[in-house]
């Protein structure tokens, strides 16, 4: 493994692979296995990854390759240290998006006041 390099704050799936030693389809493949694994996307749809996300990708290896670990009992593993399972993701990214939408109703309220608020200014 290569060193991380100190002055990056996102990283290109190709530098994951070549820091981490893991192909390019197996980090793909590994996002599907490991929930807590989701690095950022860009605008182009690539994968940006937090030196966290890198840390995350060492230790799933670890697990994997030298502990011999299977992926199910890796990912049980990784639960325990890295912050609940699946379902407590989904739910808290529920609530989450719950308060979005309603940020987003009162957004929509304040812009239909003022529309009204303008539109009766330009009548008289």
């Amino acid at each position: 493994m290569k060193a991380f390099p100190k002055d990056k704050l996102y990283y290109n799936i190709s530098e994951v692979s070549r820091i981490t030693g893991i192909k390019a389809h197996v980090l793909r493949y590994w996002e599907t296995e490991f929930p807590m694994l989701r690095p950022i996307k860009d605008r182009a749809n690539r994968r940006l990854y937090k030196k966290k996300d890198l840390e995350l990708v060492m230790e799933i290896k670890k697990l994997l390759y030298e502990e011999n670990f299977t992926i199910k009992g890796a990912r049980k593993k990784l639960e325990e240290k890295w912050g609940g399972s699946e379902k407590h993701s989904r739910q808290t990214l529920a609530g989450r998006l719950k308060k979005v939408r309603e940020k987003l109703e009162q957004l929509v309220r304040v812009v239909e006041k003022n529309i009204d608020s303008l539109e009766a200014q330009i009548s008289h």
